[in-house]
């Protein structure tokens, strides 16, 4: 089922995209200062502006589509949901030791993921059923 994209679902899918793309960028090259400010490894920071990188692209497609399939909407919204749930659980796993500042980056990037998606939550109820 294709979606209509009320302009609020695609100004939310454009302002992620371009959040995202400037939030992987900053961990891919600045992983190494960015690691030793905030008490995080450099690989995740690494892998995870490699991993920010490609999703960035498909939400920017996605945002520029006349049409969008639903299911590609409702996975982008739920890649967001799992990244922001993933982040608060990665500081309470142990398996990272950041500082005051790693805390308030992750906490702070996890806060801007999850309102992406609701963002998008309410674009979706906005959108209509586009006609074939």
């Amino acid at each position: 089922m294709m979606l209509s994209p009320s302009p609020f679902l695609r100004q939310a899918l454009l302002a992620d995209a371009v959040t995202t793309t400037l939030c992987g960028l900053l961990m891919l090259l600045c992983a190494h200062p960015l690691g030793g400010m905030l008490g995080l490894p450099e690989t995740l920071l690494l892998i995870g502006g490699a991993i920010l990188l490609p999703f960035a692209a498909l939400v920017a497609y996605l945002s520029l589509r006349p049409n969008l399939p639903r299911v590609a909407v409702w996975g982008v919204i739920f890649v967001n949901v799992l990244w922001a749930a993933e982040s608060v659980l990665l500081l309470m796993s142990g398996w990272v030791t950041p500082n005051a500042a790693g805390y308030v980056f992750v906490l702070a990037q996890a806060a801007v993921v999850l309102m992406y998606a609701e963002l998008q939550y309410m674009g979706v109820r906005r959108s209509t059923i586009a006609m074939a």
